[in-house]
């Protein structure tokens, strides 16, 4: 297969990728939108109306406010009267074991007209009917006043009062008649053996009941008339007002509501999301061609997008909780930390715009997100320890409650009216911003991205692979830290990552841990191994080095950046000792450039490149014979106008500027580094 065929069909499986990731989240955001019907107008009591003049297009009723339904049919329910049914057979059970007891055991204890005041009462007490203890206490609590008695067609009302349960029913017999029945004597009869409930609840008649109560209860405190005026602009949204105007947005869901409205109203919303997520699109593959042709930075971008417009029209259409909770400067702060400032902030206000439709004050929510939006980019440069996060948190959340109440100052006459739960929300906000640490481990592992918070913890030297390097090759573990602050001086003068350079640095020569001594950092009392082997198997073992870091960093579970560092360090260049030897003593030969070559590849991105500058110029300035600022300079000059002669730099993004800047960081630190320290004289003995 030709090279261009294969470039045209991962072109095409790229722009595939990019249309199904596009229409899968317009697809996921629209999914989640509120459709509540057509009526785009917002309002709040005690805040004046924005809009021009409204007249009502149709007849419609007014409403009453919930408060005022609840009352009313709190009020209309205390005249319903649930259905009851009795049931004859418990009495006559009743009275039937009373009449046996009495004739086998309670003769001799209770006299004969304690025996007829018993059945009397009893007959009385089933009579008015007894209910269970829990039931007729619920029916107290709600202020039931009385209920309906059924017996077989028949239906009576009866009083709450008069109605008993076995407790009321016990102590009503004992206190029926202390005159002339001591209740010590009825006591002997163990009168709870004759008492049980004889009153059903007839749910089927009690729930018609209690509907016919709500059929009948009026809903409307009134109406308003086509061509009546509702409201005209700047005029201060009352009470009233506001009950007509939910009225009027109540009635214009229900007209709406058709088929044909729901389409148009889909319509609009994926036009409306495709429109944005089109242009962050643009914005991409004009400006950032290196995320756009990313899938795992595409992927970041849309997931962020795509979760928080969604969690946003799932709490708006559902009502739960409030949007000011979510903690939106997560998203920016997340893609600040793995990509840049200016594509996070960007990414803020398309999610922020997209999410504002769904709102009653969009204006107002677009504000504060961006407000505070910009203040956590703008906190968290750089992420390297877990206390950034509560400055941010802390410093994001008074964002949100400053610019909240610039904003209500503006818009309120009455500071007593201040809306003091918004603060709460904006507390809530900041302590759920914290929770971004450990979700960047899931980013990390998610899209393959590594974080500046990783780099750090790979860069501590008490690490298992650094600790271990320390100790086996501590002449390899010292120039590493060497080539580290070099390398990370370059980077912060030029613009690019320092801790990602620094941290590729220490790890960069992991793979002469495999065979130190055939490095001459690691070498002692004079033994060089490559005296025993030929040019090309001496060349083999030092080119090794990098294949056995790359290995050594898979058995660790490295980063692919780390790994990258180790792979370009020392690009597609030639060991340069070992082919000249061999050139130089066979002279007349020709051999295959390939064995004294490194695998490569070149470096391709700015920090790769400079660690190979800084790897370059620090292991040549140990050969110096002298340390002058003169032949410091004339090698860093030689050996970096070397790597660009030989087109190591060709496929990284690094300019000529940076380079010059790169060399002249590296002459400073250099000169620093060997600086010359003054002999101190000796003490002179007199004689």
């Amino acid at each position: 297969m030709s090279d261009f065929k294969i470039k045209k069909d991962f072109q095409l499986r790229n722009l595939l990728y990019k249309v199904l990731i596009f229409m899968a989240t317009v697809a996921v955001i629209v999914y989640f939108m509120p459709r509540d019907g057509k009526f785009n107008y917002q309002f709040d009591i005690g805040k004046p109306w924005k809009y021009g003049q409204l007249i009502a297009a149709f007849d419609f009723p007014v409403y009453k406010d919930a408060e005022v339904v609840e009352r009313e049919q709190d009020s209309l329910m205390r005249e319903f009267q649930p259905f009851f049914n009795i049931d004859r057979k418990v009495e006559a059970d009743a009275l039937g074991r009373l009449q046996a007891d009495y004739q086998k055991k309670l003769r001799a204890t209770l006299p004969p007209r304690y025996f007829h005041f018993l059945q009397r009462e009893l007959a009385e007490i089933y009579a008015a009917g007894i209910l269970p203890t829990e039931m007729l206490d619920s029916l107290q609590t709600d202020s039931i006043r009385s209920v309906m008695l059924v017996d077989h067609k028949l239906a009576s009302q009866q009083y709450i009062g008069e109605l008993f349960s076995v407790k009321t029913a016990y102590r009503h017999i004992l206190k029926a008649d202390t005159v002339h029945y001591r209740p010590d004597i009825l006591q002997n009869a163990a009168l709870n053996d004759y008492l049980s409930p004889n009153l059903a609840y007839d749910r089927q008649r009690s729930d018609a009941a209690r509907q016919e109560l709500l059929d009948n209860y009026s809903w409307a405190s009134g109406i308003v008339l086509a061509g009546q005026k509702i409201i005209d602009r700047g005029e201060i949204v009352s009470r009233k007002a506001y009950n007509i105007l939910e009225s009027l947005r109540k009635e214009s869901i229900k007209r709406n509501e058709s088929v044909g409205q729901k389409r148009t109203m889909l319509a609009g919303q994926i036009l409306y999301v495709s429109i944005f997520m089109l242009c962050f699109m643009l914005y991409l593959d004009l400006f950032r061609k290196e995320y756009y042709n990313h899938k795992g930075g595409m992927s970041l971008l849309f997931a962020g997008i795509t979760i928080y417009c969604a969690v946003t029209g799932l709490m708006m259409s559902q009502g739960f909780l409030n949007v000011y909770m979510l903690p939106y400067a997560m998203l920016p702060i997340i893609i600040r930390v793995f990509l840049d400032s200016r594509t996070a902030f960007l990414t803020l206000v398309i999610t922020v715009l997209i999410c504002s439709v769904c709102l009653r004050y969009p204006h107002e929510f677009i504000l504060l997100q961006c407000a505070a939006g910009l203040t956590a980019i703008f906190s968290l440069r750089e992420l390297s320890q877990r206390s950034q996060l509560f400055q941010t948190a802390g410093v994001v959340t008074l964002t949100y409650a400053a610019t909240f109440f610039a904003f209500e100052l503006i818009t309120e006459n009455d500071l007593s009216k201040m809306n003091g739960a918004m603060y709460i929300y904006f507390a809530i906000n900041g302590i759920l911003l914290l929770f971004t640490y450990p979700l960047l481990f899931l980013v990390e592992k998610t899209f393959g991205f590594t974080s500046n918070v990783t780099l750090v913890e790979l860069s501590n030297i008490n690490t298992p692979l650094l600790r271990r390097m320390s100790e086996t090759v501590p002449g390899t573990f010292q120039h590493s830290m060497q080539v580290a602050n070099l390398a990370a001086a370059a980077a912060n003068a030029i613009g690019a990552n320092a801790q990602l350079v620094r941290t590729g640095a220490l790890y960069h020569d992991i793979g002469k841990m495999e065979h130190p001594v055939f490095f001459t950092e690691n070498q002692s009392g004079g033994v060089n191994p490559h005296k025993a082997l030929s040019y090309e198997q001496s060349a083999q073992v030092v080119i090794a080095h990098v294949t056995d870091g790359i290995k050594l960093a898979e058995k660790y579970n490295l980063p692919k950046v780390i790994k990258d560092f180790i792979a370009t360090h020392h690009g597609r260049g030639v060991t340069k000792y070992f082919y000249i030897s061999w050139k130089n003593e066979h002279p007349n030969e020709e051999t295959d450039p390939a064995i004294f070559t490194y695998p490569g590849p070149d470096p391709f991105t700015k920090e790769q490149a400079i660690l190979m500058m800084a790897d370059a110029v620090e292991a040549a300035s140990r050969s110096l014979p002298e340390y002058t600022e003169e032949s410091i300079g004339k090698l860093v000059d030689k050996i970096i106008d070397g790597q660009l002669a030989d087109g190591f730099f060709k496929n990284c993004p690094i300019t000529f500027k940076d380079i010059a800047t790169a060399k002249n960081v590296f002459k400073e630190k250099l000169i620093i580094m060997h600086h010359t320290r003054i002999s101190y004289p000796e003490l002179k003995k007199q004689e």
